[in-house]
């Protein structure tokens, strides 16, 4: 099993010295969210299945992949993800630049976590149509792989049109992964057939499985080659212990994201901790 950490679940000032203390210790990834903007109109901002703003305006914001760059040259071995970009809301140029960038000062570190989004404040202050938000991610995906690794691309779609262009450089990794965020039929449906993997809301052991079970569904339907690595990432914050490791892996999940802290000034320590409890610390990391 991978174990990363969910940066966003902290103060900003935290993330360096908790980024640090992963990598240090062994920890596989870490991990950022991202807004692009917050609207101060709270009627845009109802989180779904709830009559509550899910956001405050004043909650600071930062460009995830930029700062996952700063994070890499303070790191040498973890992972450095987003969970998740809201892809679409730019123009796949911008975006496949920011991750190919991360990617190439990481030396291959780079996971791109993207989602369509549940917020209709940004896409209204940015002048796009919420309710296309899906398909012009899948577009966006779609054209991000062909200049990853395709010497010229043109193309013409329904969101995106443009002509001829280069894109160098390409990502280090040969495959930059592209993982899909979010639990709706969509969500699931762009982690089976157009992603490198999915990942899941904060969920327990039995609250995940018939989202793992609607996955594999769809996956039965992937036209992509089965010689590409799929993953499975379960944000996991309720452990009960080590012995629960083995029930995730055996539905599948090759990645936890955890939080083993209850208070922000303790994170490291906390960290410190589940490392050496469940087998995270690789004293070939940290001899």
């Amino acid at each position: 099993m991978r174990f990363g950490v969910p940066l966003g679940l902290l103060h900003p000032a935290a993330w360096k010295d908790v980024a640090v203390a992963a990598d240090e210790l062994g920890f596989e990834s870490v991990w950022l969210p991202e807004h692009l903007v917050f609207a101060t109109d709270l009627s845009l901002a109802i989180y779904p299945g709830t009559d509550k703003p899910g956001i405050s305006p004043a909650t600071p914001l930062f460009d995830a992949p930029a700062y996952l760059c700063w994070l890499a040259g303070l790191t040498s071995r973890v992972r450095l993800g987003t969970a998740v970009h809201l892809y679409a809301l730019r123009h796949p140029f911008v975006s496949a630049r920011a991750f190919a960038t991360l990617d190439i000062v990481s030396d291959g570190r780079a996971i791109c976590g993207v989602g369509a989004g549940w917020y209709p404040g940004e896409w209204v202050a940015a002048g796009l149509d919420f309710a296309t938000r899906g398909p012009r991610l899948d577009e966006a995906i779609e054209v991000t792989r062909r200049l990853w690794s395709e010497p010229v691309v043109a193309h013409t779609g329904r969101f995106f049109t443009f002509p001829e262009v280069a894109f160098d450089p390409k990502p280090v990794q040969e495959r930059l992964p592209i993982l899909s965020g979010g639990e709706s039929a969509a969500a699931l449906r762009r982690a089976a057939t157009r992603c490198d993997g999915w990942i899941s809301m904060p969920h327990t052991l039995e609250s995940i499985r018939p989202q793992l079970d609607r996955l594999a569904t769809m996956r039965a339907t992937r036209e992509v080659t089965d010689a590409v690595p799929f993953s499975v990432t379960a944000h996991a914050y309720s452990l009960t212990g080590p012995d629960e490791v083995g029930g995730w892996e055996r539905l599948g999940v090759d990645r936890m994201i955890v939080r083993p802290w209850t208070r922000g000034r303790d994170a490291v320590a906390k960290l410190a901790e589940f490392a050496d409890r469940y087998g995270v610390r690789d004293p070939a990391v940290t001899d």
